[in-house]
């Protein structure tokens, strides 16, 4: 392994804007998917299921990603809204790891983001029953047909069943790869107002 960049002691008082920065790094470094995230999420009864989402940003201390709510992770997080997230740039051999609860954004803000999209995303949310079965690639394809016909001349709405998710961290650790496998490992925990940051042993 090619070793990371050392690090302090810890990556400042703040993980969010240690994160930001990191991110931005991933970004001018052109590390391919740098927003993709690995989203895990649990039944009431606890039975995980993991996959890769898209990060849409940070907004008041909280990270955004987008989702049909009637969804495997949709219905999961309506039962069980405690989750994790992970980021991992092999590239720079860097990763992050997110702790924490997920909440409906606004209608509003819903709104407002589904507005932004392009419309063949627009109408892909509509026809896509998320997580359902469907009987052919042709049903899938006739059914946004149909939408295209549907909303012709006029603006897509905001499907009720689709939003953006806000995410609130509990935990975040970051991981900087190093030789002899001795990384770097940093975890900040939330204690009400303040993140207290400890090393961890690789």
């Amino acid at each position: 392994m090619v070793a990371g960049s050392p690090v302090p002691e810890s990556l400042g008082s703040d993980p969010l804007r240690a994160f930001q920065d990191w991110y931005a790094e991933a970004l001018d470094a052109q590390v391919p998917a740098a927003d993709a995230m690995t989203l895990a999420t649990a039944t009431r009864d606890g039975v995980p299921s993991a996959r890769i989402v898209l990060y849409k940003g940070i907004e008041e201390g909280k990270l955004l990603f987008v989702s049909n709510y009637e969804s495997k992770k949709g219905t999961e997080l309506t039962h069980n809204p405690f989750a994790a997230l992970v980021f991992f740039w092999p590239a720079l051999n860097r990763q992050v790891r997110f702790e924490g609860e997920v909440s409906r954004a606004s209608d509003q803000r819903s709104d407002n983001y589904f507005a932004a999209r392009p419309r063949e995303s627009q109408l892909g949310a509509w026809a896509s029953a998320q997580s359902q079965a469907v009987a052919s690639r042709s049903e899938l394809e006739r059914r946004f047909a149909d939408l295209e016909l549907s909303f012709a001349g006029q603006p897509v709405p905001r499907p009720k069943h689709w939003g953006v998710y806000l995410f609130t961290s509990r935990r975040i650790e970051f991981w900087l790869g190093q030789n002899a496998r001795l990384h770097d490992r940093f975890s900040y925990t939330r204690q009400g107002d303040i993140w207290q940051c400890e090393r961890l042993c690789p």
